[in-house]
Order: C-alpha cells, then sequence, then structure tokens
C-alpha cells in the first residue's frame, strides 16, 4: 500500500493544486507523506525542510533540470533548506523561463493565427502554453499531448531548449541545500543507462514510478543495491489525483531516516 508520493507538482510550477489543497488530496489518496518537488521553483509557503499540515507531512522538494553532457535529467532535491545559492539558480531559470515561453507563444500565434491569453511569469511551462491553445476557440487541438506531439514537444517545430545548469553544477547546488538529492524517472530519458550512471554520484533514484510502459526495474535495483542507495517514488502528479505510484511504509522509513524532523 502507498503511503508517500515524493513526486507532486503544485500551482507553483504546472502543478493544478494550490498548497492549501495539499493535505486533503493526500488523504483522498490515502497517503500520510507527500513531497512538493516542483519545477525549478521554491515553494514559498514551505517554511522547513519537513512540515505537517492537517496530519499529512509534506516535504519540501524540488526537481530541476541539468544537462550531463549530451543527455538532459531530471535531478529530485528532497528536504529542502534553501541557500542562496540555489534562490539565485532558481531566479535565473525563472527569467529563462519566461524569454523561452514568450518564443514559444509567438511561434504558435503565428503558425495557427490565433492570440494566446497566457500569464507569463516565472513559473510558466509547456504545459500552460498547451492548456491555453486548447482552450482557445480557434484552433483544432482537442488535448495537451496533441499540442506537444504537433508543436511544442521535442523536434517540433515551436519547441524551444532551455538554458540549465550542468550536471556538476546542479548536484552542488542541491547536494548544499537538500537532505536527499536523487535522479528522477530514468527510463524517461532516451539513454537510460547513461542516466542511471549519473545516479551513483547522488544519494538515491527513483525507482518507484508510473511509466506509460512495463520497464525492468531490476536496473534500477542493482544500481540501488550496489551503490547503496535510497530507493525513491512519486507519482509526478501535475493534475490533482495523488498517489498513483509511490512508497509503502516500509519503503518510506528508509527514506525519513535521511530527513530532518517536522516542524
Amino acid at each position: 500500500m502507498v503511503i508517500a508520493d515524493l513526486h507532486v507538482h503544485t500551482t507553483n510550477s504546472d502543478g493544478q493544486l494550490s498548497f492549501a489543497d495539499l493535505p486533503a488530496a493526500a488523504k483522498e489518496a490515502g497517503l500520510e507523506v507527500i513531497a512538493v518537488t516542483d519545477h525549478d521553483r521554491i515553494h514559498p509557503q514551505i517554511d522547513a525542510p519537513v512540515i505537517v499540515r492537517d496530519g499529512v507531512t509534506i516535504i519540501h522538494g524540488i526537481e530541476l533540470r541539468v544537462q550531463a553532457d549530451d543527455l538532459r535529467v531530471d535531478l529530485l532535491g528532497l528536504g529542502v533548506s534553501p541557500t542562496a545559492e540555489l534562490q539565485a539558480e532558481c531566479d535565473r531559470l525563472g527569467a529563462d523561463r519566461i524569454q523561452r515561453a514568450q518564443s514559444i507563444i509567438a511561434c504558435i500565434e503565428q503558425r495557427l493565427n490565433v492570440k494566446l491569453n497566457i500569464e507569463l511569469s516565472e513559473k510558466v511551462g509547456r504545459p500552460h502554453i498547451a492548456r491555453a491553445v486548447v482552450e482557445h476557440a480557434e484552433t483544432v487541438y482537442e488535448t495537451e499531448q496533441a499540442v506537444f506531439d504537433e508543436l511544442i514537444g521535442r523536434d517540433c517545430p515551436c519547441y524551444r531548449s532551455r538554458s540549465v545548469p550542468t550536471f556538476e553544477q546542479g548536484v552542488a547546488l542541491l547536494k548544499d541545500a537538500c537532505a536527499i538529492v536523487g535522479l528522477a524517472h530514468p527510463f524517461r530519458y532516451s539513454d537510460p543507462q547513461a542516466a542511471l550512471k549519473l545516479a551513483v554520484e547522488l544519494d538515491g533514484v527513483e525507482r518507484e514510478y508510473p511509466y506509460d510502459s512495463s520497464v525492468d526495474v531490476s536496473e534500477v535495483d542493482k544500481i540501488i543495491n550496489d551503490y547503496e542507495l535510497l530507493a525513491l517514488g512519486g507519482s509526478d502528479a501535475h493534475g490533482k489525483r495523488l498517489g498513483k505510484t509511490g512508497l509503502t511504509a516500509k519503503q518510506y522509513a528508509t527514506v525519513a531516516e535521511r530527513l530532518p524532523d517536522s516542524n
């Protein structure tokens, strides 16, 4: 039984749940613990590495995209105590997100001959843009996935890349600020084996994740066992349903040992 979802996004980045919504959503899913891991963003309403709200333990986390040679991967930081250096990098990434979004939006508006209604802020991401395209009355796109597949996904005409820190820079920033640093969803990358090799320099790797197809988790288990890494897990929820995947009580107990006590 899953009791901990350690990969959740909120309206602080591109999720649909506000901070106030989290305890009820967690309880509805039967969860005792969640980690808020917004993209390149420190959550302003979580004032300690671990807190308890309405009986639910909430871990302050972050998901940071980094460049490792030719591979872009996502790092999960859990138990965040923000440093000035991490905040400065988040600020830089926020400004870069705005510039990137402006370029993507301009491309879409020109191709589709529409005007999109999108609030530009440091948390803007491609899901926000995809939703705006679907909601526009004059476009033919009925799902956000269709927008990604045809317009803004990698190798699509309106895709624009982001300026992200190197793997080494990202790891250094997170290790200074977080109790645990792990590799997110290793089988989502173009080269999972190369991604898993990066995990040996971290504290853990995401073992439990709702992939679209079956994966050989034994590869992750080998890395975990050989290098004594933590087995992490979560749903990567961007919507309002939490706990699709996560950790059991036994699995979470090992992770909890590395986290500060809640306030």
